[in-house]
């Protein structure tokens, strides 16, 4: 279903992704794509892709996560990210198996630091995703229990109805305010 789904969205949304390649080239120049090292299904690392929504080098600038004002978001940026254009290169994700279109969203390796064993081990239990349990939920505004939780439920629950109803409550949520 993700590899289906997945080429689908791509060729329906490619009028939108040359859109933001083009916004994003005109703002702040190339390249366009951000890849960032992530971790997946069984801790494993893998790169995954986005649009660049911030200046060039912002790594090196902050910190791993962002604020509502962070002044390394560009203008486009805060527009993609508000919209979750940003995330649409995870599709390419998608193909190559690193991702799915629902699961737990993949944490940059810093951040294994946070978890137990246990809950690292049963949240990378399962392919992390686009969009998850915890995004569909509270967008960006979840602390970092309720997104545990959401991340942990998803990992016992997974199936392809809560999969369907996560999708649904994701594009509901497209657009809201409560994304940086």
């Amino acid at each position: 279903m993700d590899i289906v789904l997945s080429l689908v969205a791509l060729l329906v949304l490619s009028p939108l992704l040359l859109g933001a390649v083009l916004a994003i080239a005109l703002e702040t120049g190339f390249p366009v794509v951000f890849r960032q090292t992530r971790l997946g299904l069984n801790g494993r690392e893998f790169g995954m892709y986005k649009f660049r929504s911030m200046v060039k080098n912002a790594a090196r600038m902050g910190p791993y996560f962002t604020t509502d004002k962070d002044p390394r978001i560009t203008r486009v940026g805060r527009f993609i990210r508000r919209t979750s254009i940003d995330e649409l290169p995870q599709l390419i994700n998608v193909l190559k198996g690193d991702m799915s279109l629902v699961g737990p969203r993949p944490d940059v390796p810093v951040q294994r630091s946070l978890y137990t064993e246990a809950d690292w081990a049963e949240r990378c239990s399962v392919r992390p995703g686009i969009t998850g349990l915890a995004q569909a939920l509270y967008r960006s505004e979840a602390t970092y229990e309720q997104r545990l939780n959401a991340d942990l439920r998803y990992a016992r629950e997974a199936s392809i109805w809560l999969d369907l109803q996560i999708l649904v409550w994701t594009i509901r949520r497209l657009g809201g305010a409560a994304s940086n």
